[in-house]
């Protein structure tokens, strides 16, 4: 009995060695690696970059600056990035915080949009502004100022449309249309506000 604890022993006194080692090699290669260039991941032989941002608003914002910087016409003086930003932040603001009652109508929707401090400033500022878009799309869309909030009215005489309407609900016809991202690049350049 006292041989075979003694093997217990030293074998498990191996496994912990063996474990420490793998640990500090592991260690070591990792400290290798972070001194390599952080731009040269290797994958099948071909140098691999990362393209995300790691946050979509920032992501936004440089993709414009991409824009502005390859544009030799961007007129620098004009530029306001800043602006953009604040514009983003109203987006997450409208998406992930503002309060949406939805009643149908029998040609549409009425959508009460309501919230509190930023997202309430956020609101009033993006939800009219984006009634003129919806008009573009052949829509009938009016809103009305609320004390904390705005109410969105959007109508159509399509039934196919009243139908799609109904069925996209409140974020669904603040994402419609294509201007979005033009409007972005306009805000940046100093030619938009809201």
């Amino acid at each position: 009995m006292p041989v075979h604890r003694h093997y217990l022993g030293l074998a498990l006194l191996l496994m912990i060695g063996t474990g420490a080692i793998i640990a500090a090699s592991a260690l070591v290669f990792a400290q290798d690696r972070s001194h390599m260039d952080h731009t040269q991941h290797v994958h099948d032989g071909e140098a691999v970059v990362p393209i995300l941002p790691g946050q979509e608003a920032f992501g936004t914002i440089q993709e414009i600056v991409r824009i502005l910087e390859a544009d030799p016409a961007t007129d620098w003086s004009k530029v306001d990035v800043s602006a953009l930003r604040e514009h983003l932040i109203d987006m997450d603001e409208v998406t992930m915080r503002a309060r949406a009652s939805e009643r149908v109508l029998t040609n549409g929707v009425e959508i009460t949009v309501t919230g509190e401090g930023r997202t309430l400033g956020a609101i009033k500022r993006m939800v009219p502004a984006h009634a003129h878009e919806l008009a573009a799309l052949g829509w009938g869309a009016k809103t009305e100022d609320l004390p904390n909030g705005v109410k969105l009215v959007v109508t159509a005489s399509d039934p196919h449309q009243i139908v799609r309407i109904k069925a996209l609900g409140f974020m669904g016809i603040m994402v419609q249309g294509a201007h979005h991202q033009m409007h972005h690049l306009m805000m940046a350049r100093g030619e938009f506000t809201h």
